[in-house]
């Protein structure tokens, strides 16, 4: 008989989910790093696969707001720039907290308007 009861139990959903959560979060403070790291880590692991498609989206998003950052930089000549870079700011920082909390709630999400090129 083993010393630990639960041995072959699954992990509780705060250690089990972490990773999608951090890949979200991480888009916040770093941009696409996190979640492309954690892709590459994690999408090889079959036990990890919630986690990969998570990192996944995050980094599609990610690239998708990299892309927007580059527009508005582009519009800041004719002024609406300057207006667009912080509801783009505004609107990662909104959408990454609500991909963490239904991450770590264990749903997929999927962000609205995102470029898919990682497939």
């Amino acid at each position: 008989m083993s010393d630990f009861p639960n041995q072959n139990a699954s992990p509780t959903p705060s250690t089990d989910r972490i990773w999608s959560v951090l890949a979200h979060l991480g888009g916040i403070v770093a941009g696409l790093i996190p979640a492309l790291i954690i892709y590459l880590v994690k999408k090889d692991q079959p036990s990890a696969q919630f986690d990969a498609d998570q990192a996944k989206e995050a980094l599609n998003f990610q690239i998708t707001v990299l892309i927007g950052y580059v527009v508005c930089w582009v519009l800041v000549f004719v002024i609406i720039g300057a207006f667009l870079i912080w509801v783009l700011m505004l609107a990662n920082l909104v959408l990454c907290i609500v991909a963490a909390i239904k991450a770590n709630n264990g749903e997929a999400y999927r962000y609205p308007m995102t470029l898919r090129l990682i497939k």
